[in-house]
């Protein structure tokens, strides 16, 4: 079994994209992502390492069903996980965000995720630097970085393979990967 569970919320299908990108550079640790939406807690905790991707809707919300998403997601999974341990784990994330279009709360879904998880028992791994963004404010900046890899995905696409390269190396010792 594949010792890395990545797992993700999508709308428009781009936070989709970029798991699987991250599997197929992983290589045969990772499993083969999963929408949050058809994870069980149980599935979630079948690994020791997950990835965790997100995009942020709207103004600064998880994506689910009162953030106009089409089918539920973060929004409405984050609670059972929330109540797990997740104790022996280690979780990096990423976000996709609009720094152009919503300055004021770029990325902020990865940062409501990290905080709902932050005292689950797990160790986080994956910051990543805010230079090379411009944006006003962004829950997901703790100790002047963000909580993970940030894609922008209308500004800066032509940046997503490098700023992925470069992250999954940053975690690979981390998660056991070469």
């Amino acid at each position: 079994m594949a010792k890395i569970g990545i797992f993700f919320g999508t709308d428009t299908g781009n936070t989709r994209k970029v798991a699987k990108m991250m599997a197929k550079k992983i290589g045969e640790d990772a499993a083969k992502p999963l929408n949050i939406n058809r994870a069980s807690v149980d599935q979630i905790l079948e690994y020791d390492y997950l990835i965790l991707g997100s995009p942020t809707l709207g103004d600064g919300e998880l994506p689910g069903l009162t953030a106009g998403a089409e089918n539920e997601s973060w929004e409405e999974s984050l609670p059972d996980l929330v109540e797990a341990d997740l104790s022996g784990k280690t979780i990096a994330m990423y976000g996709l965000g609009d720094q152009e279009g919503y300055p004021d709360n770029f990325v902020d879904a990865l940062g409501i995720i990290y905080d709902e998880l932050s005292t689950s028992g797990a160790t986080f791994v994956g910051s990543w630097p805010t230079e090379g963004y411009e944006f006003t404010s962004s829950q997901a900046v703790v100790d002047d970085e963000f909580v993970g890899l940030v894609l922008d995905q209308e500004n800066q696409s032509d940046l997503h393979e490098e700023r992925i390269d470069q992250w999954l190396e940053s975690i690979s010792g981390d998660f056991g990967f070469a």
